[in-house]
């Protein structure tokens, strides 16, 4: 268990920013049947950004005949692709992808699409999810000869789908033997294909543009291009796009919807609209809630930006309470690879959210944030308003504690490195230095969304996983996955050992 009282435990257990905050998923975006796809395509991407800040990538096509051109980098939409890049990304259809890894490292060649030349012609994937049988079916395939290029899951989706066709249905069939959280974009020679798994972990809609389907994560990205929603992929449905129009197949056995709750309360961006709900709205009514369970007198609400606005905001309307930004957020920082704590206590904080002592000086504050992982950052932003002369500091949730971990493709740590997994709300509340602490309950949550319990996954609260991961396979992955470190490890040791090999 954490220590509470001890210091130490602050620059012992200091994450990256990698562990200290829960990461995104990856954005997905595909056009079939529009002159300028590429181009679509980045501001698709573009709009998608806040779902993944590793690496870009699009794959576009003209059709049976023609090479399929890719373009991807490391970095962000906007620095990966400029007009020469675009300008040789010809074609009539295209796939994107903004990565952040959930599995695999962060390298150039783990970025997404995927393309290869099979046997079954040129194909490219895009994918958002986990996958849990990924390791068992790569040790299957590297058995059967297969040679991986990445250590992405991905990469085993398309190992399957580039199998010889035996018959028409061998693409459902490559499919059904994928087991996890999946929303993917299949690009073939003549087809576009839109998948979202059984359980509809993650959100998958279709769109149209001046005669052209699109496809997208979200919402917003079919916003940004004028395009017009159609619809939401269906879980379990396989949308098949090509030249004689829309058809769909639904392959795998019906499951209970398994939403996941975390894209309402922090993945999604607040113009988006899932299920027919805008996601702000249900942010506002989110911090409602959280206001009439653990109401508190204060002089100011301030929201943790950006995630945190919308809750603020309902937590301060429900109460009367004034609404300030005392938080400015620096939006021009990228990625912050390099932590000086040395140098600039708290830097990895302060660089991205400065304060303004004058909204706060004096006053009874109640801070609002979407969600709390680890603590070391709440703690520290706590810090910085009792050095700005807050007279109170009250710290309100507008989720439930993360006490478990995600198996579906959210990059939340360890259970041992969530602070609700290892403390209570007493020890949280007195570790983080603040005069009261309330999470949002799971029934409050779900109600702010207008939908039903039963529709949502809830495992990163609750623990009940919509579909278990076998403790026997758990074990395996696990060491697997020590076998591989040791011997990356070993090649780093003794490169020259290892030098015919490349």
């Amino acid at each position: 268990m954490f220590s509470v009282t001890s210091p130490e435990h602050i620059d012992a257990a200091k994450p990256t920013e990698r562990e200290a905050f829960p990461h995104h998923e990856c954005g997905l975006f595909g056009v079939f049947g529009h002159p300028n796809a590429a181009v679509l395509t980045y501001y698709g991407l573009f709009a998608l950004q806040h779902r993944g800040q590793e690496s870009a990538g699009i794959v576009t096509s003209n059709g049976p005949g023609t090479s399929f051109l890719v373009h991807k980098d490391m970095g962000l939409v906007s620095q990966v692709f400029g007009q020469t890049e675009l300008e040789q990304l010809k074609g009539t259809r295209a796939i994107g992808h903004a990565r952040y890894s959930t599995t695999g490292t962060s390298t150039i060649k783990n970025a997404q699409p995927f393309v290869v030349d099979c046997v079954r012609g040129q194909m490219a994937i895009a994918h958002n999810g986990n996958l849990i049988n990924a390791d068992i079916l790569r040790l299957e395939l590297e058995r059967q000869g297969s040679i991986f290029q990445t250590t992405a899951d991905s990469e085993i989706i398309l190992h399957l789908l580039a199998r010889p066709a035996d018959n028409g249905a061998s693409v459902l069939a490559a499919l059904r033997r994928i087991q996890g959280a999946f929303s993917l974009l299949i690009m073939s020679e003549r087809e576009l294909i839109a998948v979202r798994d059984p359980f509809g972990w993650r959100p998958l809609c279709l769109g149209k543009l001046d005669g052209a389907y699109v496809v997208a994560s979200e919402t917003c990205a079919l916003d940004l291009i004028h395009a017009e929603l159609i619809r939401e992929i269906q879980p379990g449905e396989v949308l098949i796009i090509d030249e004689s129009g829309l058809r769909s197949e639904f392959p795998f056995p019906p499951e209970q919807p398994a939403f996941c709750m975390f894209e309402y309360v922090y993945f999604a961006r607040p113009d988006s609209i899932i299920s027919g709900v805008n996601v702000g709205k249900v942010r506002i009514e989110m911090g409602r809630e959280l206001a009439r369970k653990f109401p508190v007198e204060a002089d100011v609400v301030v929201p943790v930006p950006d995630s945190g606005n919308y809750a603020a905001l309902g937590f301060a309307e429900e109460l009367k309470i004034p609404y300030g930004h005392a938080f400015v957020r620096n939006h021009y920082i990228g990625r912050t690879f390099l932590q000086p704590s040395q140098l600039i206590r708290d830097f990895d904080v302060r660089v991205k959210l400065n304060l303004i002592k004058e909204m706060v000086a004096g006053k009874r504050v109640v801070v609002v944030d979407d969600s709390i992982v680890r603590g070391t950052t709440a703690r520290a932003r706590v810090v910085n308003l009792r050095e700005a002369g807050a007279k109170e500091v009250h710290m309100r949730v507008s989720c439930p504690p993360h006490r478990f971990a995600c198996h579906y493709g959210i990059d939340f740590p360890d259970p041992q490195k969530l602070i609700a997994n290892q403390m209570s709300m007493e020890e949280i509340a007195k570790y983080l230095g603040v005069d009261s602490l309330g999470y949002l309950d799971v029934e409050g949550m779900v109600r702010a969304t207008g939908r039903p319990l039963n529709e949502f996954c809830l495992a990163c609260f609750t623990g009940n996983y919509p579909l278990p991961v076998d403790p026997a396979l758990d074990k395996f992955i696990m060491e697997k996955r020590e076998n591989r470190a040791r011997a990356l490890a070993e090649q780093e040791r003794h490169p020259t050992l290892f030098a015919d090999l490349k």
